[in-house]
């Protein structure tokens, strides 16, 4: 009985929200963490249309594409840039962890198992569960908490990412490098298969999966912006993460949450911003479609 009403209290998503906070606004991301997502943007958007123009040598329209870069070199010294980039926003983000873990005292098995924790839980299948019986109209919405199981599995997918399709790009990039500590030449070929069908896979994933999970829900289309500006109002915050904030409101850290509501030029220069990479990210998703089905048939 104990057990249902749990279930019961946390598939409730109606949240009666105390006066004080109506109208306020609920700070979900610092800027550094906004700062890397920004990195995170700019070199996935650069290595997908510089490395799909690559992978697609032989198609006009990539060939076009190519040519408004200025040429295959251009794009091949962007796509290095990129993967530079790439790394450096994945040492910042251990850093980042490290020193949250630090500074906050929090316990390596709490980072692992606790509510706020990035690695999947149980509570992530029975949400995921739940999810689909929310889809099929046979329940209520699941009450997410700080993260969601699609959240979880796109950050692993980063790190997944890094050590597949980075590291066999570095093999491609120094093969002097690497057949010198002894590697056999046939490791060329391999990364070079690996690497490009890992990254088109990444590719398709993220401009269409991810893109729906984060903007294209019908409770956040055309575009959520919180990555952008880092807060969003308490109401929208307590309906889409009601766990998440029943949990801070009776430990009493919501006051702490509290910020001013974003500039208006800034909310028009992130919404620009963010459906040109959402534009990019669709047309390139087009493009690989119409190669795959019509060129490579």
């Amino acid at each position: 009985m104990a057990e249902n009403t749990q279930q019961k209290d946390q598939a409730s998503t109606h949240i009666e929200l105390p006066e004080k906070y109506k109208g306020k606004y609920y700070q979900r991301f610092d800027g550094y963490s906004r700062i890397l997502h920004l990195m995170v943007i700019l070199s996935f958007l650069t290595l997908a249309v510089t490395g799909m123009v690559i992978k697609f040598a032989d198609v006009a329209v990539f060939q076009f594409i190519s040519s408004l870069l200025g040429g295959y070199e251009v794009t091949g010294f962007l796509h290095r840039v990129a993967a530079v980039l790439t790394f450096t926003y994945f040492v910042l983000h251990i850093h980042y962890l490290l020193r949250k873990r630090t500074k906050k005292k929090v316990s390596l098995k709490y980072m692992i198992t606790g509510e706020n924790s990035m690695v999947p839980r149980k509570q992530d299948l029975i949400e995921l569960i739940g999810t689909f019986k929310w889809f099929l109209g046979m329940g209520p919405r699941p009450a997410y908490g700080r993260w969601t199981y699609w959240e979880k599995f796109d950050y692993f997918a980063v790190f997944w990412g890094v050590a597949v399709i980075g590291m066999t790009g570095l093999v491609l990039w120094f093969p002097e490098f690497f057949t010198s500590l002894g590697f056999p030449g046939w490791i060329i070929n391999v990364s070079t298969i690996i690497h490009s069908d890992e990254a088109l896979l990444a590719t398709g994933f993220i401009f269409t999966v991810h893109f729906f999970n984060t903007h294209f829900r019908p409770d956040k289309f055309p575009m959520d912006m919180v990555i952008f500006t880092g807060s969003e109002k308490f109401e929208d915050f307590a309906e889409d993460r009601p766990r998440q904030y029943k949990i801070l409101l009776e430990k009493g850290e919501l006051d702490s949450r509290i910020v001013d509501a974003p500039p208006a030029w800034f909310i028009r220069t992130a919404r620009i911003f963010g459906f040109t990479a959402l534009t990019t990210g669709l047309l390139t998703v087009i493009m690989i479609i119409y190669s795959m089905l019509f060129v490579y048939k």
